[in-house]
């Protein structure tokens, strides 16, 4: 089972969000690879694990990730809830991080690492004005 079907609408209402960010290079439905010179949006995935310790030293993150192209991945910890967790990633292509967090595989990842699924919330880089 994917993520998708955990989220039901709201990996709809993902893919919308994505689909309306500037950050994306003109021309392509969420983002496409992005170019030279174009910007590389950041990307912030918080939600809660069943085991801190575990969750920052697991390696799927990478495994996971690293295929798309997706750099500079950093992992926070909520100092009043270390159950609450996030990573901020910079992201070269919206539209394979979306496709990718709707396969059974995002779903099989965040169940290694003890994500849970449900409380998954993901921010895109909005510039300001």
């Amino acid at each position: 089972m994917g993520i998708g079907r955990i989220l039901g609408e709201d990996a709809d209402a993902l893919c919308r969000v994505a689909a309306a960010s500037p950050l994306k290079p003109p021309g392509t439905c969420l983002g496409g690879q992005v170019t030279e010179g174009a910007a590389m949006p950041t990307v912030i995935g918080h939600h809660d694990v069943k085991d801190t310790k575990h969750w920052l030293s697991s390696s799927k993150r990478e495994e996971f990730f690293g295929p798309l192209g997706v750099t500079n991945i950093r992992t926070f910890v909520d100092p009043r809830n270390p159950a609450h967790v996030a990573i901020v990633m910079d992201v070269p292509d919206l539209d394979a991080l979306m496709a990718a967090m709707l396969d059974a595989k995002a779903a099989e990842a965040m169940d290694h690492d003890g994500v849970l699924a449900e409380t998954l919330v993901i921010l895109i880089e909005e510039p300001a004005g």
